[in-house]
């Protein structure tokens, strides 16, 4: 067994002789990926309810209010190429930890913003980190866990972003009017308390090490995505996955209240409300995603999840009385943001060490490019026909999902990692 000395900077690195060391090994590599992306959720969310208050404090247009979330994206787009590559040629951890540190600091200077340009800097810069630690987590989870719980350890990675968003909902409007929006920001700096502890507690992977320790030559993973055609073919097909999941998630939650609000008079708590039960049938699908992955296949669980998806999408916009929209919600929920349980086993098993992490911030946040677009279709559908109209329309784009999983992806379930 080997174990670093407190002293020494360094945690615990995984003994294949020792499963106990593998095992504590795997759950501190997990509670480090699922803080990460709780830390995201969180402050996507906080920023929402805190932007009317900056905008008043700052004398901020509705405009510029709307950059401060667009770039935040932006960056995290950036920061997903930048630091999935980075964490291939120089390790898991190492840029996990950055991507938090860089989030957090960031994030505590928003506090410091004088006005509209720096506060945008801030935020860009934040997102940067913000987008790195999606990929990194789901990385090393993948390589830290056995196969045959791969998926259901990374869909705890997907459940961290629920945890985030709850825990923003629950807590802002407690703080918000006592600390105020600067206040709120300086909160962001904790995370670079959890930057430090993941740092020394955590060590990279013994397959990411080893491998790097036997490769003659770095191969540029960008390359890896389209090695060949099979590995192109997987690449097309994760790809539209994850655009359709981040369009129809986008689509869905930042119009739903809306459409509760003017479809059917729902006051803001209520619509508030109705959404929050749709975000906690969100996490009950993650958590059962990665369940019936690791039990079924990765293939059988998306195509279930996906036809779930139109289904319920289709279903929900015909629906009417409060108690249906309410069940309505939940179960469409399970289904239109399960799917995020499975893209970490997924991705892992269809590329080699050496692109891993990059195979996972890239793809996934080019579908989160694409996923911004969302809102802008269900708000031009909506005024063109009605909310009704346009929910109704996204169920249709999950069929894309079908063709592409059935057709582009391969199942991969229990592979060793090459």
């Amino acid at each position: 067994m080997s174990l670093a000395s407190p002293s020494s900077g360094q945690g615990s690195r995984p003994d294949s002789t020792d499963p106990r060391t593998q095992r504590r090994y795997a759950a501190r590599a997990l509670i480090a990926a699922v803080l990460g992306y709780a830390m995201d959720g969180f402050d996507l969310l906080i920023l929402g309810f805190m932007l009317p208050a900056i905008a008043l404090d700052l004398h901020l247009s509705a405009g510029q209010a709307g950059a401060l979330v667009t770039w935040t994206l932006i960056g995290a787009v950036i920061g997903g190429v930048v630091f999935g590559v980075l964490s291939d040629y120089f390790g898991r951890v190492r840029m996990l930890t950055w991507t938090i540190l860089l989030f957090a600091v960031f994030t505590g200077l928003c506090a410091l913003a004088r006005g509209y340009g720096d506060l945008l800097i801030y935020r860009t810069i934040a997102g940067i980190g913000l987008g790195g630690e999606f990929g990194i987590g789901m990385t090393l989870v993948a390589e830290a866990w056995p196969a045959s719980q791969r998926a259901r350890a990374s869909s705890y990675v997907g459940l961290g972003w629920q945890l985030g968003v709850l825990a923003a909902a629950l807590i802002t409007p407690l703080l918000l009017p006592l600390i105020g929006w600067r206040g709120m920001f300086a909160v962001g700096l904790l995370p670079a308390v959890v930057s430090f502890v993941v740092r020394r507690r955590v060590d990279e992977p013994e397959l990411f090490t080893a491998r790097r320790a036997r490769a003659s030559r770095r191969r540029m993973p960008l390359k890896l995505l389209v090695a060949d055609w099979r590995t192109a073919r997987a690449s097309i097909g994760v790809t539209i996955l994850c655009s359709v999941q981040n369009f129809g998630y986008y689509g869905l939650m930042i119009w739903l209240p809306s459409y509760l609000s003017k479809t059917f008079g729902y006051s803001l708590t209520k619509s508030g409300l109705w959404t929050a039960v749709t975000v906690i049938g969100m996490g009950i699908g993650i958590w059962l995603f990665g369940i019936a992955a690791d039990r079924f296949g990765r293939k059988p669980a998306f195509v279930f999840y996906q036809i779930g998806a139109v289904v319920m999408v289709f279903v929900y916009a015909h629906l009417t009385t409060p108690g249906a929209l309410l069940a309505g919600g939940a179960l469409m929920g399970v289904f239109v943001n399960g799917m995020i349980g499975g893209y970490g086993a997924l991705i892992s098993e269809l590329y080699p060490t050496e692109a891993r992490a990059t195979a996972q911030n890239v793809l996934f946040n080019i579908g989160r490019a694409v996923g911004g677009f969302g809102p802008v279709a269900v708000g031009a559908l909506a005024a063109r026909y009605s909310f009704g109209a346009a929910i109704t329309m996204l169920a249709s784009i999950y069929l894309l999902d079908v063709i592409a999983t059935l057709c582009l992806i391969p199942e991969r379930r229990g592979a060793a990692l090459d």
